[in-house]
């Protein structure tokens, strides 16, 4: 069978039953040195830079099958991956299919946001661990039932909030919990990228490409026509991700999370964010300014994607461990304020730095981008059975300060008051139907996972 021929079946056979009408069955746990199927969902660029690199870096995983609606990037990925491995992986628009192929033992899920926890949570119900690139979840709801189905199923889940896995975060860490900063008065993250200022339009309709499959690709999201400023507006519509503070300020504050200790859920948010500053059709803002209430100490994040000034880090320092950044204008820094000292933290490399008096540096860690790093970890996971770094609860708990900003920003500019214990706003219901998001009938995230 030629391979379009077994794309358009495996399709078919997939799309006859409703994407929330499977009944899966646990796997059969493999010993640690047995070799791990693996199978990409989603071959876009991200997709294709990460899981084909870790699988040749760590032969024990074995690359079996690529997934994209669309097929034209579909049959690149496939063709490229029998050109780096010697052997032609298993090609499939619809991800249902893997889900019912008992040899796949772990999915690398790339997707876009809206698809994240959709085929997370399901491959958890069909046996399967699961890394998942950042923001893990489009609202609350979601994040807390890919928690429950990862505990249910007793399955690894490894977040792509790849700092968790950086050893100079560790370091930070262990500095604070010394004492040597003093006690947390606010940490204050950033997210002041420079997209050009260019503005954001709605194309016109457009029939679909022959070669895409609309439906699979919108999934959960409404149905509507196809419009190409769909197609690339990832950070632009409510319906695909939660706009440049999910993309991100999600790893600046997860970082922020983890070097202070993990705290649990604010008590309240305050979210501002304007679409003015260049207009345009962008649903998300292009700036936002959001506190969160912590109890002991304020966080702050500031996100946006007009100030030309501010740069990331730069490659040459996030590959070198001796280097760090001009603060100042660094885009995605994170400041923590200390009674005894200011912690300068960058994000995918940069390291940190502690000033003291006049400016003088009194402790550092230099530190690299940890991509790698968190990837062999997800492998160690997987072969031991043990908790990866980037775990459900603690990934989903920073996942929940994108979705409390962006909520605050959606119900007018307002401060909330958050239940942590029930993750559910105490003040507004129209948060909570935030919250609590919205799926298109077959591809709902279940209430029973």
């Amino acid at each position: 069978m030629k391979r379009r021929q077994f794309i358009r079946t495996s399709t078919a056979a997939a799309s006859t039953l409703g994407f929330g009408n499977f009944l899966y069955l646990r796997a059969e746990t493999k010993g640690a040195n047995d070799k791990i199927s693996l199978a990409l969902i989603g071959c876009g660029g991200r997709g294709m830079s990460t899981a084909p690199g870790c699988c040749k870096r760590h032969p024990v995983l074995q690359l079996k099958t690529v997934c994209d609606p669309n097929r034209t990037r579909l049959a690149k990925a496939a063709q490229s991956v029998e050109k780096d491995f010697g052997s032609a992986p298993n090609a499939v628009e619809d991800m249902r299919t893997i889900f019912d192929d008992k040899s796949v033992d772990a999915v690398w899920i790339a997707t876009w946001e809206h698809w994240h926890m959709p085929a997370a949570i399901r491959a958890c119900q069909a046996g399967k661990d699961v890394y998942v690139e950042k923001n893990p979840s489009l609202n609350i709801f979601e994040g807390r039932q890919l928690v429950k189905a990862a505990a249910k199923y007793d399955r690894i889940v490894q977040v792509g909030f790849q700092n968790r896995s950086a050893a100079y975060a560790f370091s930070a860490r262990d500095y604070i919990k010394s004492g040597k900063l003093g006690k947390i008065v606010t940490v204050k993250s950033y997210n002041m990228l420079n997209y050009g200022g260019n503005k954001f339009t709605v194309t016109p309709e457009e029939p679909v490409p022959d070669d895409l499959n609309w439906d699979l690709w919108l999934g959960p999201a409404p149905m509507q026509p196809y419009r190409k400023s769909t197609f690339g507006g990832r950070d632009r519509y409510w319906f695909l991700g939660g706009g440049t503070l999910s993309d991100d300020a999600s790893h600046v504050m997860d970082l922020a999370r983890l070097v202070i200790g993990d705290p649990p859920h604010p008590k309240s948010v305050y979210g501002w964010g304007t679409k003015q500053i260049n207009g345009g059709d962008s649903q998300t803002p292009q700036f936002q300014e959001i506190t969160y209430d912590f109890g002991d100490f304020v966080m702050t994040c500031s996100n946006g994607g007009v100030t030309s000034y501010m740069t990331k880090t730069p490659g040459k320092i996030r590959g070198d461990k001796t280097l760090f950044p001009n603060w100042r204008n660094n885009s995605t820094r994170t400041e923590i304020y200390g009674t005894e000292g200011l912690m300068y933290l960058g994000r995918h490399g940069g390291g940190w730095q502690v000033l003291g008096k006049n400016n003088e540096i009194v402790a550092e860690g230099g530190g690299t981008f940890p991509d790698q790093e968190h990837q062999a970890n997800f492998v160690e996971a997987l072969q031991r059975r043990s908790k990866p770094n980037g775990d459900a609860e603690q990934c989903h708990r920073s996942a929940v300060l994108v979705h409390l900003g962006n909520i605050a920003y959606r119900v007018g500019n307002k401060q909330l008051l958050f239940d942590g214990e029930k993750e559910r706003f105490t003040n507004d219901d129209k948060a909570n139907e935030l919250a609590r998001g919205t799926y298109r009938e077959g591809y709902s995230v279940p209430e029973n996972v």
